[in-house]
């Protein structure tokens, strides 16, 4: 993918969601997250670690940093064993479902990719009290119709599987898909760089495209250690609206961000988020959570001496499945949001927003 100014924030999604990259195998999607921020920044740099930081410089002399995260790694599978038939043993990689794997088609990221299909034991073959549980992880294997000896010239112990699965455009601004949690956070970076291209904005920013935070926000550690911002943003998914999760536990699709709100969140900052949101109409909603948000907003707040920390989050249904689902426009809020938010921060106005 080529960079310019009039890259499609819609084909990145998709050519991001339809790569792979779990936690600790990102660098497949380098190439196209550098490409893309190429042309709305003015340094890119990949650290030790892995993330890929972007800075937009500002309009002073740099003594203002805002750093933005999304994290680009999806959860997945690991090879973890080869038995005497050639059917492949798996472990997860992130928080996945079990019950979401069965049947699933796969790929399995070797020396070459290999395609598979997860199985188990036929229900026909089950005795009763198979039936009435989920099958476990370690009751199910990938068939990738090899013998032991010829799979195992093509993949390794310890190589990364994913779920073989394609961003779809279902109505209207909406789309579903794998890894949608967090590569919508880092489209939603690029974005706020197109905006703040139109913008005068004096701080520096950093847009951060993590590692490693689905086991752990390894990324956001050492990115933020690194930047030592001012203010830290983290942009990831919240619980989208569906039928079985009530009102209070989610948020409502195509209605903008959850601003976060609780003790992993500075006040102030948010104060100033909803004021922004309100003065230029754009949607928000409110995210209340009571404790760690288990974002990379977590690992901003504790880095060095503690970093005052925002956390934006996008609807999105079906988390951690292989078939997550978001509205276009919550992207666009989101950014647009980000964007403001980011020029309306000065020398003068900084330290009063940072007091509690």
């Amino acid at each position: 993918m080529k960079g310019g100014k009039n890259l499609n924030s819609e084909e990145l999604l998709k050519t991001l969601c339809n790569s792979s990259g779990i936690s600790g195998f990102e660098n497949s999607l380098n190439d196209i997250i550098i490409s893309a921020f190429r042309s709305h920044t003015d340094n890119i740099s990949v650290d030790n670690l892995g993330n890929i930081i972007a800075l937009k410089k500002g309009c002073s002399d740099g003594n203002i940093k805002i750093m933005l995260a999304g994290h680009m790694d999806e959860i997945g599978l690991i090879v973890k064993d080869i038995d005497e038939k050639g059917f492949i043993k798996f472990a997860t990689v992130g928080g996945i479902d079990p019950r979401t794997l069965l049947g699933q088609e796969v790929i399995i990221h070797g020396q070459e990719d290999i395609f598979g299909v997860i199985g188990a034991k036929p229900p026909h073959l089950q005795d009763e009290s198979e039936r009435n549980v989920a099958v476990k992880i370690e009751d199910m294997n990938i068939d990738a119709g090899f013998s032991k000896n010829d799979i195992e010239k093509r993949i390794s112990i310890g190589d990364s599987i994913t779920i073989k699965r394609n961003l779809i455009s279902l109505y209207g601004n909406r789309v579903a898909g794998k890894a949608l949690d967090d590569r919508t956070g880092v489209v939603t970076m690029f974005e706020c760089a197109k905006e703040l291209s139109k913008l005068k904005h004096i701080p520096d920013v950093y847009f951060v495209s993590t590692v490693q935070e689905e086991v752990g926000t390894r990324g956001a550690i050492t990115s933020t250690y690194k930047i030592n911002p001012n203010i830290g943003i983290a942009i990831d998914v919240g619980f989208g609206r569906t039928p079985e999760i009530s009102k209070e536990d989610s948020l409502e699709l195509g209605k903008g961000p959850g601003i976060t709100i609780g003790g992993n969140i500075h006040s102030g900052l948010a104060e100033k988020l909803v004021e922004i949101a309100k003065e230029y109409n754009i949607p928000f909603q409110y995210e209340i959570e009571p404790g760690p948000t288990g974002t990379d907003a977590r690992a901003m707040q504790i880095t060095r001496e503690g970093i005052p920390a925002l956390c934006l989050s996008l609807p999105l249904r079906y988390m951690h499945t292989s078939v997550e689902l978001i509205d276009f426009n919550d992207i666009k809020n989101t950014a647009k949001l980000l964007a403001l938010f980011i020029s309306s921060i000065s020398n003068e106005n900084l330290e009063g927003l940072l007091c509690y």
